[in-house]
C-alpha cells in the first residue's frame, strides 16, 4: 500500500490507519467516520452546536480549576482552545457524523 506523505499512521487495537497530517484528532475519529455514517452530515455542518459544546467544555474546565481538581496550566489551555473554537477556529476538525456527536439525553 502506497501512502501519501500528507498522512501520519496512527495505531489502535484494530490496527494501523492513515490520518491526515494536519488533523488534531487521532485514529478513533476516522474509524468513527468510517463505521458510523448515520445522517450524512458532519458535526462541522453545525457550527452553533460546535460552539455550544466548546462553551460547555470551557465552563467545565473553569469549574474544575476553581475546585482545585484541574491543573491551572491544563485548564487554561482548555479554556483558550474552547474560546478559539467558539470564535470559529478548527471547525473543520469536527468530522464525525452529526448524530454520533450529539450526546443522548437520559429517558424522561
Amino acid at each position: 500500500m502506497i501512502l501519501s506523505t500528507n498522512v501520519r499512521i496512527e495505531h489502535d487495537l484494530i490496527g494501523d490507519l492513515p490520518v491526515p497530517i494536519e488533523a488534531y484528532y487521532g485514529v478513533h475519529t476516522p474509524r468513527a467516520v468510517e463505521n458510523f455514517p448515520i445522517s450524512g452530515q458532519r458535526l462541522s455542518d453545525a457550527p452553533d452546536l460546535i460552539a455550544a459544546l466548546a462553551a460547555i467544555k470551557e465552563a467545565a474546565a473553569q469549574a474544575n480549576m476553581d475546585l482545585g481538581l484541574l491543573d491551572p496550566r491544563q485548564g487554561e489551555a482548555i479554556v483558550q482552545a474552547s474560546q478559539e473554537i467558539r470564535s470559529g477556529a478548527l471547525h473543520d476538525q469536527f468530522v464525525v457524523d452529526l448524530i454520533q456527536a450529539v450526546p443522548a439525553l437520559p429517558p424522561t
